[in-house]
């Protein structure tokens, strides 16, 4: 696959009844056949699995927590080894959480507002914010190839009304790191020792992805062009 195609979507095939699909997800660490059995490897590492297990079992993909992988190691060092990929020895695709869920599951040590969440670390107790823009800088550190926006995970049980609060919120939120990230002029484009990287946020699912080039290769002129959002809802309740 040529450069301009590091990510693309091949469908193989469709149940016209369901609407199921088989396809590939092809990436710039390789390609993934879906739908598909994900590994967890919350902090970076598979328990009980080394990577030649996780190789040999033909594993296409794995997962990374942005929450834990925040709190200790931390992004940024993580960075220094050259994303994930470099830290955990591992040559194919990653994805990351946005750590959603794990700042859900504190209950008594977060609270949720518009800018984000502010919790407290179960590790040690010392307070942090998550907002929008703040994960998309910690998953563009961790250098996953897929990664994902920051959400808020609604409760179970949660009355209708709350439920509706719930997702718009984590629709402006979506939109926020869109635009937080959109322009590849800004910092997060930044070249570093690998790759030149350009986020592209996919509007199916809020899900951003990576396009990763090898050095020399990118330049302002070949970043992936954004699809328009509304900016009417993109600014909606932000800044």
């Amino acid at each position: 696959m040529n450069d301009g195609d590091a990510f693309r979507y091949e469908l193989i095939a469709e149940d016209r009844a369901s609407g199921a699909r088989a396809g590939i997800l092809h990436t710039p660490h390789g390609s993934i056949e879906t739908p598909v059995f994900m590994p967890v490897g919350t902090q970076a590492t598979v328990k009980a699995l080394s990577q030649q297990d996780l190789l040999a079992l033909d594993a296409s993909i794995i997962l990374g927590n942005a929450y834990h992988l925040y709190l200790r190691p931390g992004h940024a060092r993580i960075e220094r080894f050259g994303g994930l990929h470099g830290f955990m020895n591992w040559p194919r695709p990653i994805l990351t959480d946005s750590g959603g869920f794990q700042v859900f599951s504190l209950q008594d040590l977060r609270k949720i507002t518009e800018e984000g969440v502010r919790f407290k670390s179960h590790l040690d107790g010392s307070a942090h914010l998550f907002t929008p823009e703040s994960v998309m800088d910690i998953e563009h550190g961790l250098g996953a190839d897929i990664i994902m926006a920051f959400d808020e995970c609604t409760p179970y049980p949660a009355t209708e009304a709350y439920a509706r609060e719930s997702m718009q919120r984590t629709q402006r939120w979506g939109n926020a790191a869109y635009y937080d990230t959109s322009n590849c002029k800004r910092r997060r484009c930044r070249r570093d020792a690998l790759h030149k990287r350009c986020l592209a946020l996919s509007r199916e699912g809020s899900t951003a992805i990576y396009a990763s080039r090898a050095p020399g290769s990118w330049s302002s002129s070949t970043c992936p062009v954004m699809p328009s959002v509304d900016s009417r809802s993109a600014n909606h309740g932000r800044r």
